[in-house]
């Protein structure tokens, strides 16, 4: 009767030790540069989820909206309910691009709103004291002439290293969008103007 043959490398002994159990790697973190860009809805309403989800996690939000000024918001109302963990500050006197800017309201005006508002970003990202900075409509202030891409970029890298800085707006230059972390490009596929003209809703637009 023939024995059976034991492979005695495979075999364990009993005084073998067992394999050390692999370490996870820690989770690594780091502010985050975030551009919402594109001709598309929603950039904005994007920038807005993220922040309150990170309120919900008891993070400091400070959202700056550079252009959007004078009209009654469901975010608004909603989001001041939020605090202190989300602040909007709505620095801007509206739209500047022809047809939809208020001829009432002169150039310098919008010229000197957005340099405040810059001024009030540059102050917050330099305090360190919020997780979530979002400069909403960054990128129309910059198309219009009123913040110059080296500024933004300047101020890029001198942020906190676990902040988070959101931007949103069309036309991202490429020079931001080469630094940034996390680039979401919205494009309009259908939208309820534009093919249906059914005008801006409560609740949708704002």
């Amino acid at each position: 009767m023939s024995e059976a043959v034991v492979d005695q490398a495979a075999a364990p002994t009993a005084d073998a030790e067992p394999a050390p159990r692999r370490r996870p790697e820690p989770r690594k973190r780091k502010g985050l540069v975030i551009v919402n860009t594109g001709h598309g809805k929603g950039k904005t309403t994007a920038a807005i989820g993220l922040g309150v989800r990170a309120a919900g996690n008891r993070m400091r939000v400070r959202m700056i909206q550079f252009i959007k000024g004078t009209w009654k918001t469901g975010e608004q109302r909603a989001l001041a309910q939020l605090a202190p963990y989300f602040e909007l500050e709505r620095i801007g006197h509206g739209f500047t691009i022809e047809g939809l800017r208020d001829e009432r309201i002169p150039m310098d005006e919008h010229h000197a709103r957005a340099r405040a508002a810059w001024q009030r970003a540059r102050d917050t990202v330099r305090a360190g004291e919020h997780d979530v900075v979002i400069l909403d409509e960054i990128m129309a202030a910059m198309t219009a002439g009123f913040v110059g891409v080296d500024e933004l970029l300047a101020l890029i890298a001198e942020k906190p290293p676990m902040m988070h800085l959101v931007l949103t707006g069309r036309n991202a230059p490429p020079e931001l969008v080469a630094v940034a972390d996390l680039v979401s490009e919205i494009q309009p596929v259908k939208h309820p103007y534009r093919d249906q003209g059914i005008k801006a809703q409560k609740g949708i637009e704002f």
